[in-house]
């Protein structure tokens, strides 16, 4: 089963909005991890600049503690960012300091030496830059800073041409295509691992009839309501039935029936939009409703069946509603025991109507 909708989700492109939506997921998952790479970023470069400043006699200018201060900036600006689309641009800055600083340190070192180390340092950002929860386009830019401002032919003793500059050439591309090939399958692997966790979490939560939660779900979430501290107001539990449902279903066919549930399902979504709903099964609903006066309770339920009433279908239905108030020492099964007796009153009292529990 599993193998059979892995291949159906890899046979489809992720449409654009799933993809910004993967994004913004994955950069929140990871964000301490970058900030991490940005430190230990940072602590390197100190560390070797101090060791050329002072060892290799470079000296310690004024431009060591500007870009520790610029990079140190740009970390703190990582730990306040919370979208995706700025992180990308943040790390494309961060790249740029960072090579020049490297660029400034690596200067320092003899002639001969500069080249190796140029592509050590390429190879170093290249790597971290792979691993981290970037779009496409900030990997290039990245990809792109990193061999401009780390060019291991640019002011050095190499030649192209010659045995190093043709062996470091070779290696400076095997490098890049590695590092992109890397990025590019790790970011497809974890986005199609995203859609087959949506994909599975959907048909776990959701009632694939009517497209919204099913039990399992409002179990859950209902449950987390319920436990919520302290209550503003009060809570509600309503029961939601299909008046006359088997009826339609003998008369009409199951089909239509289906389209029934559908159609109740769209009332419930709209009317209760900001509360929690879901089809415990069969033709029966539940809405749990925190934080509400009973006042207000009323206007809904009153509505919902207004809204189903003249519903101007071809298969014209009304709802029956059972409301509760939900003590504090209640649990959810208790709630739900009560619901489903003043849903019982409602179904004998004539239908098209709510009641509340005694």
């Amino acid at each position: 089963m599993f193998k059979t909708i892995e291949d159906e989700v890899l046979k489809k492109a992720a449409p654009a909005a799933l993809q910004r939506e993967f994004a913004q997921y994955h950069f929140e998952r990871q964000q301490r991890f970058c900030l991490l790479i940005y430190i230990a970023s940072i602590v390197i470069w100190l560390v070797f600049d101090l060791i050329v400043s002072f060892l290799g006699g470079q000296r310690f200018t004024y431009l060591s503690p500007l870009f520790l201060g610029a990079l140190s900036i740009l970390a703190i600006i990582l730990g306040f960012t919370h979208k995706a689309r700025h992180f990308d641009r943040l790390n494309v800055l961060f790249v740029l300091v960072m090579t020049l600083g490297i660029r400034m340190v690596i200067h320092g070192l003899p002639v001969s030496l500069q080249p190796a180390w140029l592509v050590l340092a390429a190879s170093s950002i290249l790597y971290s830059a792979s691993v981290l929860p970037l779009s496409r386009g900030s990997f290039y830019a990245a990809l792109l800073i990193t061999w401009l401002m780390l060019n291991p032919f640019y002011n050095t003793d190499i030649e192209l041409f010659g045995l190093r500059g043709t062996m470091t050439a070779c290696y400076s591309v095997f490098l890049s295509a590695l590092t992109l090939y890397s990025f590019l399958k790790l970011r497809q692997a974890r986005l199609y691992a995203y859609i087959m966790a949506k994909l599975l979490l959907d048909q776990a939560y959701l009632d694939t009839l009517t497209e919204i939660p099913n039990r399992r779900s409002f179990m859950t979430t209902a449950t987390r309501q319920l436990r919520a501290h302290p209550r503003e107001h009060d809570h509600y539990l309503a029961m939601v039935d299909i008046d006359n449902f088997k009826r339609i279903n003998d008369t009409y066919g199951h089909d239509i029936g289906d389209q029934v549930l559908k159609r109740i399902a769209a009332a419930i979504k709209a009317v209760m939009a900001d509360y929690e709903y879901a089809r415990l099964g069969g033709e029966e609903f539940a809405v749990y409703l925190s934080g509400v006066r009973r006042d207000d309770v009323e206007d809904l339920a009153a509505r919902l069946c207004r809204v189903v009433r003249e519903d101007p279908s071809e298969y014209p239905v009304t709802v029956s509603i059972g409301l509760t108030r939900v003590a504090d020492s209640d649990s959810l099964n208790q709630a739900l025991r009560k619901a489903d007796e003043a849903l019982y009153l409602a179904k004998h009292s004539g239908k098209d109507r709510y009641t509340f529990a005694a």
